[in-house]
């Protein structure tokens, strides 16, 4: 056996480069290795791939792996690959392949090229791929996201039902493994039942990331929420994120603010073309995008290892899609932080997403949506909240010392509530443990909601006695009980409460029992609201300091002052005190071409005044929006590229000439360069454009009035110095 574990290791130094597994690699390995089927349950980013990846390249034939995303295949596929010494080594079979592709891998495994072969569970099902898959040799099957077989389970897909019946249809006897990152017991019991894995050796690792930071935001209004978030990715500076969101849209609209605002973002969603969907996520995974927006509802199956932020802007619908979403941070075993913002009102949403659905559909939907609400709000360590959702006990302690979690970084006080929890139990009883959270708080507190009326719960005599306390309150102390074991929330029962064992004689007992009350989000301000409003004012010995050192690189440059940065630029200097690049983009009048090329120094003496006056800075981030006339914008700029006629782009944009010269003006302020000597070639004569940009090579404004007053006596037009004055701004702010 010893000798079997080094051979082992060899392997896996050979194939991949490691030197040692994680876990149970190993034992899982060894055991698929000896033809038995086998069950894993590990988190993401504990290395279920290898589990499947490694015996598939030692044994004969070619492992099925049955994955539910083609992104995800796509990466697994090119991952093979790279450890391989031939493109040849791993394929997939799915939709996205043409009738010649498909041609091209079946040759392959039938020549004994390919030890791994990616299907989705649609392409399983096909005649065509039935037939194939009976004349080829199969090492094992790898049923990877196998929560998905079932109902329960975040991501229900119907064909994975079909599964055990294919493969039983294929080949006897062929060894399965299944794989899943979030399983809760009941889901565990579906997916032994329907893939019929009754001996299969089954492999649980723990379900603790202890490198991720959970943090719960209180949602804002949209304009403020954008502004945390850019907040929150400049603090992460460089860094690889995930931000997940509810629909298509808000992906494209958010990853364009993202965007205007210096962050290499892109959206991904199941709209979007194949090839661009591919494309974005190679660039993700090259870094040439720092940060995707992604639909929940999609999943993105992109396994980068330095993913260093997830973010919910949306809340997700159940914890098994929260889970895997963040469990994508921090796959190097370095931090990763998960933010989610929350607002009850997204609850609300969320259930009506599940109306049009059957009625189990519908309570199995909102008992998961329910799990959501209640991790959101909960005042307890959110890794124990977790982790005990899938069905493993945890002591809150490690988190508290590691402070790996917003709740635990800042404890809220606790009380105790030993008679009051007395009360909670006793009504249970008395409503038989037949009744879920909200009624059994309608019972306590007096509310005769139509479950407490159908039955007539009112004319019990504890009903009401806890009205002198609020709904927020109990759910509190309920919760928490049932973090502690005290109580059972049995959720694929629709979420009914039951006593638990060691509790069923609590009647003759006094007892403390110490909580924190849960989070009201509907009441609770966010830390930006608690901070007093502090009135901004100008700084006028800053202002003076900033207006000296304008002159002395304008002198440097040979420029006029005004061209480094207009006077309303530095007074929002001295108002709000950049100290990055970023945060100098965000001054009005300063666009990023200006910012590189003006920006250091003045960088350095803002925060250099700072220090030296002990100066608490306020910086209120300006967010950059997405001009309504961008697609305009864009069409001008191309046609001044393609050197069309001033009357042919007034005329193709909609705009009188004038209009359009405003545009100009506007794009070439905002740092785009422009080559517009064509147009002034074609419009002024030569000794005039050197007479006006002579002008304002030596004013104090680019001010057009002043500089026709100036010029009007040499026969210049008006029109001729808003033409010149464009190239002059051109040539020498950007």
């Amino acid at each position: 056996m010893v000798g079997e574990k080094i051979v082992l290791k060899e392997k896996l130094k050979l194939y991949f480069g490691f030197d040692q597994f994680k876990g149970a690699q190993e034992e899982i390995i060894n055991n698929i290795l000896s033809g038995n089927d086998t069950f894993v349950i590990m988190p993401t980013g504990g290395g279920k791939s290898l589990c499947y990846q490694l015996p598939a390249l030692i044994l004969d034939g070619t492992a099925i792996v049955i994955s539910p995303l083609i992104a995800l295949m796509k990466n697994q596929v090119d991952s093979v690959r790279s450890f391989s010494d031939s493109q040849r080594t791993a394929h997939f079979l799915n939709s996205s392949l043409t009738r010649t592709q498909v041609k091209e891998v079946k040759n392959d495994i039938i020549e004994g090229k390919t030890k791994l072969l990616y299907v989705a569970p649609e392409t399983l099902t096909k005649n065509e791929t039935i037939e194939f898959l009976q004349q080829i040799h199969i090492s094992f099957i790898a049923v990877d996201e196998a929560h998905c077989i079932s109902e329960w389970g975040h991501d229900f897909r119907p064909e994975y039902r079909k599964i055990r019946n294919i493969l039983d249809s294929i080949q006897h006897k062929i060894p399965i493994i299944a794989l899943t990152a979030t399983a809760t017991p009941k889901v565990r019991q579906d997916i032994i039942k329907t893939l019929k894995l009754n001996q299969a050796n089954e492999y649980v690792s723990s379900f603790n990331r202890d490198n991720l930071f959970y943090e719960i935001r209180q949602k804002p209004k949209q304009d403020e929420l954008i502004k945390q978030l850019i907040q929150f990715i400049y603090s992460k500076k460089d860094s690889s994120g995930i931000i997940y969101v509810q629909n298509r849209k808000t992906t494209e609209d958010l990853s364009k603010i993202l965007q205007v605002n210096g962050i290499k973002s892109a959206p991904y969603h199941a709209g979007l073309d194949p090839k661009l969907r591919s494309d974005t996520q190679d660039d993700f995974l090259h870094e040439k995008i720092d940060v995707i927006v992604a639909t929940i509802a999609f999943g993105m199956g992109i396994d980068k290892p330095d993913v260093r932020f997830v973010v919910h802007y949306d809340i997700p619908k159940s914890i098994e899609n929260y889970y895997q979403e963040t469990g994508r941070a921090g796959r190097d075993g370095l931090e990763g932080y998960c933010l989610a913002y929350y607002a009850p009102n997204d609850i609300l949403k969320l259930e009506k997403f599940l109306r049009d659905k059957s009625v189990s559909e519908r309570e199995m939907g909102n008992q998961l949506i329910q799990e959501v609400a209640s991790y959101a709000e909960t005042s307890t360590c959110r890794r124990k909240f977790l982790l005990h959702y899938f069905g493993e006990n945890y002591s809150s302690s490690d988190c508290s010392t590691k402070r790996m979690c917003d709740n635990c970084k800042n404890p809220k006080q606790k009380i105790d509530v030993g008679e009051d929890l007395k009360l909670v139990l006793e009504s249970i009883v008395t409503l038989k443990e037949q009744v879920d959270i909200k009624s059994l708080i309608d019972f306590i507190t007096g509310i005769k909601s139509q479950q407490i009326s159908s039955f007539n719960y009112h004319e019990n005599e504890i009903f009401g006695e806890g009205k002198d306390k609020d709904k927020i309150y109990w759910s509190s102390i309920i919760r928490q009980a049932v973090l502690e074991n005290i109580l059972i929330k049995d959720i694929e029962d629709y979420g009914i409460l039951k006593i638990s064992s060691q509790w069923k004689n609590f009647e003759n007992d006094s007892f403390s029992f110490f909580i924190t009350l849960h989070h009201n989000y509907l009441e609770e301000l966010s830390d930006d609201e608690l901070v007093d409003d502090i009135q901004t004012v100008l700084d006028p010995t800053l202002f003076n300091l900033l207006k000296d050192l304008r002159k002395q690189v304008a002198k440097k440059k040979n420029l006029p002052p005004f061209v480094v940065f207009q006077d309303p630029s530095l007074e929002e200097m001295a108002t709000r005190y950049p100290l990055t690049m970023d945060e100098l983009k965000t001054i009005v009048g300063v666009s990023e071409g200006k910012a590189r090329k003006f920006g250091i120094e003045f960088l350095d003496l803002i925060q250099n005044y700072v220090d030296d006056n002990e100066i608490e800075r306020h910086f209120d981030l300006v967010i950059k929006s997405v001009a309504n006339k961008s697609k305009t914008r864009i069409q001008i700029i191309q046609n001044i590229d393609r050197k069309l006629p001033i009357e042919d782009i007034s005329s193709s944009a909609g705009m009188k000439e004038e209009e359009l010269i405003d545009e100009l003006y506007q794009i070439i302020i905002s740092g785009t360069k422009l080559n517009l000597n064509y147009i002034i070639e074609e419009n002024v004569d030569d000794t005039i454009v050197d007479e006006i940009i002579d002008y304002y090579m030596s004013a104090d404004s680019d001010s057009i009035d002043l500089a026709y007053k100036a010029l009007k006596d040499d026969d210049i037009t008006i029109d001729e110095i808003r033409l010149v004055r464009l190239k002059f701004l051109s040539d020498h702010a950007n």
